[in-house]
Protein backbone atom coordinates (compact mmCIF):
# COMPACT_ATOMS: atom_id res chain seq x y z
CA UNK A 1 0.00 0.00 0.00
CA UNK A 2 1.35 3.36 -1.00
CA UNK A 3 1.41 6.08 1.25
CA UNK A 4 0.59 9.75 -0.23
CA UNK A 5 3.68 12.73 0.19
CA UNK A 6 0.85 14.58 2.39
CA UNK A 7 0.40 11.42 4.60
CA UNK A 8 4.22 10.84 4.94
CA UNK A 9 5.31 14.06 5.63
CA UNK A 10 3.26 13.95 8.65
CA UNK A 11 3.81 10.99 9.97
CA UNK A 12 7.49 11.47 11.22
CA UNK A 13 7.01 14.58 13.51
CA UNK A 14 3.82 12.85 14.98
CA UNK A 15 5.10 9.65 15.61
CA UNK A 16 7.52 11.20 18.68
CA UNK A 17 4.67 13.25 19.92
CA UNK A 18 2.25 10.10 20.09
CA UNK A 19 4.57 8.49 21.99
CA UNK A 20 5.32 11.11 24.91
CA UNK A 21 1.30 11.75 24.81
CA UNK A 22 0.19 7.83 24.96
CA UNK A 23 2.81 7.02 27.50
CA UNK A 24 1.84 6.51 31.51
CA UNK A 25 2.27 8.87 33.71
CA UNK A 26 3.89 6.59 36.22
CA UNK A 27 0.41 6.61 38.51
CA UNK A 28 -0.23 3.79 41.45
CA UNK A 29 -1.20 0.20 40.25
CA UNK A 30 -1.84 -2.87 42.02
CA UNK A 31 -1.33 -6.21 41.40
CA UNK A 32 -5.35 -8.21 41.16
CA UNK A 33 -5.50 -11.36 40.00
CA UNK A 34 -1.79 -11.32 37.89
CA UNK A 35 -2.22 -7.92 36.64
CA UNK A 36 -1.80 -4.27 37.31
CA UNK A 37 -4.69 -2.50 37.54
CA UNK A 38 -4.31 1.38 37.99
CA UNK A 39 -5.53 2.99 41.34
CA UNK A 40 -7.56 5.59 39.64
CA UNK A 41 -10.07 2.37 38.31
CA UNK A 42 -10.73 1.45 41.87
CA UNK A 43 -11.39 4.91 42.67
CA UNK A 44 -13.82 4.83 39.81
CA UNK A 45 -15.13 2.18 40.93
CA UNK A 46 -15.90 3.62 44.43
CA UNK A 47 -17.58 6.61 42.67
CA UNK A 48 -19.99 4.50 40.60
CA UNK A 49 -20.85 2.94 43.42
CA UNK A 50 -22.01 5.29 45.39
CA UNK A 51 -23.63 6.78 42.43
CA UNK A 52 -26.03 3.76 42.30
CA UNK A 53 -26.33 4.17 45.78
CA UNK A 54 -27.50 7.69 45.47
CA UNK A 55 -30.08 6.48 42.88
CA UNK A 56 -31.37 3.82 45.24
CA UNK A 57 -31.49 6.36 48.23
CA UNK A 58 -33.41 8.88 45.89
CA UNK A 59 -35.93 6.07 44.57
CA UNK A 60 -36.60 4.90 47.87
CA UNK A 61 -37.27 7.72 49.88
CA UNK A 62 -39.35 9.55 46.52
CA UNK A 63 -37.05 12.14 46.08
CA UNK A 64 -36.55 11.02 42.05
CA UNK A 65 -40.40 12.42 41.87
CA UNK A 66 -39.22 16.05 42.86
CA UNK A 67 -35.86 15.96 41.83
CA UNK A 68 -34.98 17.23 38.45
CA UNK A 69 -31.59 15.91 36.22
CA UNK A 70 -31.81 12.84 38.38
CA UNK A 71 -28.63 11.50 35.74
CA UNK A 72 -26.17 14.37 36.18
CA UNK A 73 -27.04 14.52 40.19
CA UNK A 74 -26.28 11.03 40.57
CA UNK A 75 -23.25 11.53 38.41
CA UNK A 76 -22.27 14.79 40.14
CA UNK A 77 -22.07 12.41 43.62
CA UNK A 78 -20.27 9.73 41.92
CA UNK A 79 -17.35 11.90 40.35
CA UNK A 80 -17.38 13.90 43.98
CA UNK A 81 -17.22 10.31 45.98
CA UNK A 82 -14.29 9.17 43.33
CA UNK A 83 -12.48 12.34 43.44
CA UNK A 84 -12.52 12.01 47.34
CA UNK A 85 -11.76 8.59 47.51
CA UNK A 86 -8.47 9.53 45.20
CA UNK A 87 -7.77 12.50 47.57
CA UNK A 88 -7.84 11.01 50.88
CA UNK A 89 -6.10 7.87 49.81
CA UNK A 90 -3.08 9.29 47.54
CA UNK A 91 -3.22 12.51 48.48
CA UNK A 92 -0.52 14.43 50.34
Amino acid sequence: MKIGPIFRGLARPSAPAAALLLSGCGAPSYTLFGAFFPAWMFCGGIGLLVAIGARAVFVSTGWNTVLPFQLFVCAAIGVIFGLLAWLLWFGR
